[in-house]
């Protein structure tokens, strides 16, 4: 199914958006937050926990995106 290619999101979409895709990237940016080894999780340093932990959470927020910016799109349901 095909969406209006002119309909523009409302701002407050945009905005809630931006800001979950925006999460992952800070958080994994912000080096300092994650550059040590310890507590380390199964013998892996937290280094890297920490970023494989991020592929699944970066994955959740950008689905996250998707659902809002779709169901803006689709508009209200028919009585569901």
């Amino acid at each position: 199914m095909s969406h209006p290619a002119g309909r523009r999101l409302p701002m407050s979409v945009s905005v809630t958006c931006a800001i979950l895709l925006l999460i992952p990237v800070l958080a994994l940016l912000i080096v300092p937050i994650y550059a040590r080894r310890g507590p380390q999780l199964w013998g892996f340093p937290f280094f890297y926990w920490y970023q494989f932990l991020w592929v699944f959470l970066a994955a959740g927020f950008t689905w996250s995106a998707y659902v809002l910016i779709d169901r803006s799109r689709r508009g209200p349901r028919d009585g569901k």
